[in-house]
This record gives structure tokens, sequence and C-alpha cells, in this order.
């Protein structure tokens, strides 16, 4: 399903066919060992689960270019363990599939640097493709740039958002995709791609992206069995 012209939803990712760009945001390597830390004791499937749904993703596309949209670690302060070693192996299966890896900075990735340098890619603030900006989405742009005044469609991650559905006393979360507006700019807000959480309901819980000022006038796209239009979220709401 295209959720904008040139721009394809596959699963959890965004293909710009154009572009030949596959996005991905937020997959929080690590998680797990963090949460086993703080005595939750969950096993460390994520990498699996990961390398398993981009199997499935690069059967239908071959892109020439993936942009990892921030968060690709998780924890703040350190590099543990279990992100050296899935980190760099989900680097080298991405430059194996693709060629060319460009990663944003995330909120999270405070200490990606001795990763990316072990990998020889550079970490950017943000990048701009045609009249595409990638960015993170946990702050404002300078929107006097000029690479700000080029773009008329963004493309960030950061929060996460998933829809909680009720079917009488059933409920169930699912990752969406959101798209609305920013300004005068098209705004798509991804899912995250981590295996560990649904992440945040965006129709009871605080928002986190100062990029989303009025979620009630966006429309989600549910991914479920396959990715569902769902139309604006006030009316599910």
């Amino acid at each position: 399903m295209n959720i904008l012209p040139n721009i394809k939803i596959i699963g959890l990712t965004l293909f710009l066919e154009k572009q030949k760009i596959l996005v991905i945001a937020d997959s929080h390597i690590g998680f797990e060992e963090s949460l086993n830390k703080q005595g939750v004791l969950i096993p460390r499937l994520q990498f699996s689960e990961i390398t398993k749904h981009l199997d499935t993703v690069f059967k239908d596309i071959k892109p020439e270019l993936v942009v990892m949209l921030g968060d690709i670690k998780h924890e703040f302060g350190i590099i543990s363990r279990q992100e050296w070693r899935d980190t760099l192996s989900l680097l080298d299966y991405l430059m194996e599939k693709a060629g060319k890896v460009i990663l944003i900075k995330g909120n999270h990735d405070t200490i990606l640097g001795p990763l990316a340098e072990k990998k020889n890619l550079a970490i950017r603030e943000y990048f701009l493709v045609d009249n595409y900006l990638f960015c993170h989405g946990h702050k404002l742009f300078d929107e006097k740039s000029a690479d700000w005044k080029k773009s008329k469609t963004i493309i960030i991650g950061h929060e996460h958002p998933a829809i909680s559905l009720r079917d009488g006393p059933r409920v169930e979360k699912y990752k969406c995709f959101l798209l609305g507006k920013f300004k005068n700019k098209k705004l798509i807000v991804m899912p995250s791609f981590n295996f560990v959480t649904e992440g945040t309901d965006i129709l009871q819980e605080k928002l986190l992206s100062p990029f989303i000022r009025n979620i009630s006038a966006f429309e989600a796209f549910i991914v479920g069995d396959k990715t569902y239009k769902f139309g604006k979220v006030g009316k599910l709401m």
C-alpha cells in the first residue's frame, strides 16, 4: 500500500520507489538486555525477528540505500554487549543487501559513534533527497535552513505510534503509520522496528514528538497481517 505517491508501506518499513530508498525507524537494539538488567526476564530474540522481517521486505524490493531513522540502539550512556553484537550484525546485513546505509541520530544514539566507526559510516542529524527530509523527530528543524525550505515531505520516527482496538472485552494493540501535516509540509510518522513492544497508544498516551500538533487530524495506517487504512485518528477517538 502507498501512503503517498512514490512512498510504499512494506511491513514496518517505507520504500521510496523512485529513489530506491528503504527507511527503518527505531530498532532500539539492546532493549532486551536493558530489561534483563531491570529484572524483566525476556529472551533476546529481537535480532532474529528483525532479520526475519527484513528477509520478507527484501523479497519484494531491491533498495540502493537504507536510511535508519534514529534510535538504532537503546542504551543512552553505554554500549551493551548485545548492542555491540547485534548492531554490527544488522549493519553488515543491510550493507550486504543494499550496499549503502545512512544513520540518522536519534535521542537514544548518544554513544553510537564507536559502532558507526567500525563500519565506516557517518552519523547525520538529518538527510535530504529531492524534496524528502528524513530526521528522527525528537526535535524541531531549523526552518530558516535551505534544506528545510526545499523539503515538501518529512519522514520521522521517535513516536512509536500504535493503536489499541477493542472488540468487546478483547483489546489488541497494533503498530501504525501516521500521515498528517506539519506547517505546510506532509508528515509521515513511522512505527518502531522493535519487536519487544508495540509502542505508544496514540489514542490514550501522551505524545512525544514536537512535530505532532493535532493528532486527531492524522490518518492512521494499521499494520497487521497486511496494512489497513483506518482513516482519521479523530474518528477512532
